[in-house]
């Protein structure tokens, strides 16, 4: 999800489409709290690990 995020962070930035900017600054912030809950030993979602 943080590759994602940054992936359409990046195209957004560089195509100036500010709806691709917009989702992947949210997605890039989501994935970054559900690596620090995950990281911590708090499980995400119900589940402990993600694969």
């Amino acid at each position: 999800m943080i590759i994602l995020g940054v992936i359409l962070l990046l195209l957004g930035w560089l195509l100036s489409i500010s709806i691709l900017y917009t989702i992947g600054a949210i997605l890039l912030i989501i994935g970054i709290v559900f690596f620090v809950l995950g990281s911590v030993g708090r499980p995400v979602g119900g589940r402990r690990y993600w694969f």
